[in-house]
């Protein structure tokens, strides 16, 4: 997948870079198919245990859909501009600098860590064309930002700075320019060192006990979590030995 999307695997994480630089790294079809590809090998690998998301060239991670191609495939059960109405069964990592827009936006909150550089901006600015958010935008984005906020974004289609992002929760963290792939990496290589099957459980109970009602979203994190107590056992046992005192390997 060299056009459109490249796939290369980068330490424990696997690494998606957009290059469509010629129009903003916007998403046509052909590569939306790569993305649910890059997906699907990433899936497949199992020393590859995060996915890092990003675009090339430093001018924009994703400017959305390619409104001169119009060729994406709305009604495609992953999703019209990749696999965004799948969840990734292991973590992904948006790694941001300049524009994220429109679709984009909905690209970095299928992620579900978001890296941006001071000077990235963030914004729903298909709202001037009457284009819809059909990549899970108004789904994923209330569950982040609130209901209150993603609607404000949602509606007004205004366009968010870094540092508005990381403030109202749309961005996990702001890195100087040039640094968020090398930040994306480091905290992808940070979550793959943790014992994988409870940081799993633990992540899928969050994603899919989060529109739960309480006492149903409780038993799915103890049906999860009673599945990885031999881990939780093998990890007492070297604390107690005197591993990760004082918070060492966090």
């Amino acid at each position: 997948m060299s056009e459109g999307l490249r796939y290369e695997r980068v330490g424990a994480a696997a690494v998606l870079t957009i290059d469509r630089q010629q129009r903003r790294n916007a998403i046509d079809g052909a590569t939306a198919e790569q993305f649910r590809q890059g997906l699907s090998e990433f899936e497949s690998d199992a020393e590859a245990r995060v996915l890092v998301l990003t675009g090339a060239g430093g001018v924009a991670f994703c400017a959305g859909a390619d409104l001169k191609a119009m060729d994406l495939d709305v009604d495609h059960p992953g999703g019209p501009m990749g696999p965004t109405r799948v969840t990734p069964s292991k973590p992904a990592i948006a790694a941001v600098e300049g524009w994220c827009l429109a679709g984009g936006v909905e690209l970095a909150l299928w992620c579900d860590l978001r890296i941006a550089t001071t000077g990235s901006t963030f914004g729903l600015f298909e709202r001037r064309w009457g284009v819809p958010l059909v990549d899970g935008g108004t789904q994923r984005l209330p569950r982040i930002v609130g209901m209150g906020r993603a609607l404000e974004l949602i509606l007004t289609g205004r366009p968010v700075e870094a540092e508005e992002a990381h403030r109202i929760g749309l961005v996990n963290e702001v890195v100087p320019a040039g640094k968020h792939l090398d930040r994306a990496l480091e905290l992808a290589e940070r979550i793959a060192s943790f014992p994988q099957e409870t940081m799993l459980a633990d992540r899928q109970a969050a994603i899919e006990g989060f529109g739960l009602p309480l006492v149903d979203g409780i038993a799915l994190e103890h049906r999860l979590g009673r599945e990885t107590l031999h881990v939780a056992v093998r990890g007492a046992k070297q604390f107690a030995e005197g591993a990760g005192r004082h918070g060492k390997g966090v």
